[in-house]
This record gives C-alpha cells, sequence and structure tokens, in this order.
C-alpha cells in the first residue's frame, strides 16, 4: 500500500532513503509509493538529500 498520508492504492515503486544524521550509511528504510505520488514522496525525500534509489515494487 502506498504511503502517502490518506492514500490506500496500491504500491508500485519502493522509494530507499536514509536519513544520515540518524542512520548508519549502510541502512536503508523504505517507503512505497502508487504511480501518482511517486513524484511527490521522491520530490520530499530528494529536497532532504535523503533518497538513495526507486525501483520497482512487485
Amino acid at each position: 500500500m502506498c504511503s502517502a498520508k490518506g492514500c490506500s492504492a496500491t504500491a508500485a515503486h519502493a522509494l530507499a532513503w536514509n536519513n544520515p544524521k540518524v542512520h548508519t550509511p549502510e541502512r536503508r528504510k523504505v517507503w512505497l509509493a502508487c504511480d501518482d505520488h511517486r513524484e511527490s514522496l521522491g520530490d520530499f525525500l530528494r529536497a532532504r538529500n535523503f533518497l538513495k534509489d526507486v525501483t520497482p515494487h512487485p
């Protein structure tokens, strides 16, 4: 399910991220995103330099 607030759509993308102030460099957290929220969630993470990778989610 999509990680965007209030969205219950099926996730199609996995956004791997980490906060370098909190996590070790190799640690990855994952937000799942539907097609509609992939860009907005990615933009949020990119603005903070947290986004590491975006991959398709099965």
